[in-house]
């Protein structure tokens, strides 16, 4: 389990490309009959995937080789990019399509992974909180999330929001999570772009060619910096970070948010004006 520590703004400004890329870019996210783990400090996040072949993968204390209960003290929000699957836990267990969701509260010991179909087989995108509280489970098919949709043509955004964990739809005791899909044609998300001094986030680009790539814009509003990414990597964005994007061809992305709200609007926009 690869470890990202946390990082002070003012040694950012200093790092060249490759360093920059070894803090905030998460790669091989998924790993084909295997579950990929990596260890955020910023808000103790874990992000990860889950590619189950031809048999079932089991998330627990051993897979990420600790021994004092970390997994029974985690709340995980689950979205499925793959085929059909299903996930399991004690005597509970829910079937997944592609694009649905999944709230899972503390207190499981064991999570088990499944694909219903060894040539289409699911892969399951994961993050996970520490959690304060004990909430219920939650199914969150793709039709159920909740739809904002926003953007204008004229300036390349046009993009529909799908919030999966979400006060809106379940409870959960720290967790934000949701997807948002851009429309043919536009490449611009989040722009003006913000920050969010009580919250830390975590961006997963999907849904493009694999050939094309995403700008992601970061840094202090004065003193941005940017990566360039890949279809299925992630970036860790600070809170004391802008994160915003633009990609050679249009995508998705999804955003898994944790701190100490969970008030979604809960922002700093920065003019498009004061970006250096």
């Amino acid at each position: 389990m690869h470890i990202y520590r946390s990082n002070h703004p003012d040694d950012v400004a200093k790092l060249d490309t490759e360093a920059l890329r070894e803090r905030f870019l998460i790669d091989n996210v998924f790993k084909s009959g295997a579950i990929n783990i990596f260890y955020v400090q910023d808000d103790r996040m874990i992000v990860g995937g889950a590619a189950p072949v031809d048999t079932p993968l089991h998330f627990n204390d051993a897979s990420i080789e600790v021994q004092d209960g970390t997994i029974s003290r985690r709340e995980f929000g689950v979205i499925n990019l793959g085929g059909p699957g299903t996930i399991q836990f004690g005597t509970t267990r829910f079937d997944m399509k592609q694009r649905d969701g999944l709230y899972i509260g503390a207190g499981q010991n064991d999570i088990t992974f499944e694909s219903t179909d060894p040539k289409d087989p699911a892969r399951y995108y994961i993050v996970s909180t520490p959690a304060h509280q004990v909430h219920n489970p939650t199914h969150i098919p793709f039709e159920n999330t909740r739809r904002i949709d926003l953007g204008d043509a004229s300036k390349a955004n046009v993009r529909t929001i799908h919030q999966y964990v979400h006060p809106e739809i379940c409870n959960s005791a720290q967790l934000l999570m949701g997807m948002t899909l851009l429309a043919d044609g536009s490449n611009w998300n989040t722009m003006p772009c913000h920050t969010h001094d009580r919250r830390m986030e975590v961006y997963f680009y999907f849904d493009m060619p694999t050939d094309e790539r995403i700008f992601h814009f970061m840094g202090e509003p004065h003193e941005t910096r940017h990566l360039v990414v890949a279809p299925e990597q992630c970036v860790i964005a600070p809170s004391w970070s802008i994160h915003c994007g633009v990609g050679t061809a249009s995508y998705g992305f999804i955003w898994s948010m944790a701190g100490e709200n969970q008030v979604f609007e809960d922002m700093d926009h920065i003019a498009t004006t004061n970006l250096k």
